[in-house]
C-alpha cells in the first residue's frame, strides 16, 4: 500500500499514482472529507490547508463527488506550515495570524473545520481557541489513519503479518534537518535518515 500522506501531493497527483501502481494508493483527501460530512450538524464545513491545496479544487470536486448537502468554505492559510516546522505552535504570531486566517469560516458559521494539512494537528489548540469550543475540528492525517487500517483488516493483509512493522525514513532534501524536525514531530525513534537521489 502506498499512502499519499500530504494534501497537496494528493491534490496533484493521487490519480496518477492510482494508474501506476498495482497496489492500494490512499490519499489524505477524501478521509477527511467523509469524517468532516458526517460530523457537521448544520451542514456547512470549513476546509484549510495550503495555497496549492485549496487552489487546487480538490476539495470542492471531492464534495460534489460525494453528492453531500453541505455548504463548503475553504481558506488557504500561508505561514502555517512554517510556523509547525519552526516549532512555533502556541505563540502569540501564530495566534494573530490564525484569527486573521480563519475569520472567513468563522463568518460562513462552520461547525466542523477539516485540517487539510498534515502539519495542521500541530496547530489544534491554536486553530480551536480561535474557533471556538462548538466547532468541531476533524484531522485529515487521523482520518487517513483509520481508513488504511479498515482497508488492511478488509482485504486481509493484517492477517498476514507478524509482529511489529519497520520504519525507513528517506528524505530527498536536507537529511539532517528532516531528521531533526522529524524527531520533534514524529518522535524520538526518527534516528536514521536515508538521503535520496533523484534518478
Amino acid at each position: 500500500m502506498i499512502v499519499v500522506a500530504c494534501n497537496t501531493a494528493s491534490a496533484a497527483a493521487l490519480e496518477v499514482l492510482r494508474f501506476e501502481h498495482d497496489v492500494p494508493v490512499v490519499g489524505v483527501l477524501m478521509p477527511g472529507l467523509r469524517a468532516a460530512v458526517a460530523t457537521t450538524r448544520n451542514h456547512r464545513v470549513g476546509v484549510i490547508g495550503t495555497v496549492g491545496t485549496v487552489g487546487s479544487g480538490a476539495y470542492q470536486r471531492g464534495i460534489r463527488a460525494l453528492r453531500a448537502p453541505v455548504q463548503l468554505t475553504c481558506a488557504a492559510c500561508p505561514g502555517f506550515v512554517e510556523f509547525v516546522e519552526r516549532g512555533e505552535t502556541d505563540t502569540d504570531q501564530v495566534r494573530v495570524l490564525a484569527g486573521r486566517l480563519l475569520e472567513p469560516l468563522r463568518q460562513a458559521g462552520v461547525d466542523t473545520l477539516l485540517l487539510g494539512c498534515t502539519h495542521y494537528p500541530f496547530l489544534a489548540r491554536t486553530i480551536g481557541a480561535v474557533m471556538g469550543r462548538d466547532v468541531v475540528l476533524v484531522s485529515s492525517a487521523d482520518e487517513t489513519a483509520f481508513e488504511v487500517r479498515s482497508i488492511l483488516e478488509d482485504t486481509g493483509l493484517t492477517a498476514r503479518t507478524s509482529g511489529k512493522g519497520a520504519a525507513r525514513f528517506v528524505s530527498s532534501g536536507d537529511v539532517e534537518w528532516f531528521r531533526r524536525l522529524g524527531s520533534t514531530l514524529l518522535g524520538p525513534d526518527l534516528e536514521v535518515v536515508e538521503p535520496w537521489t533523484w534518478p
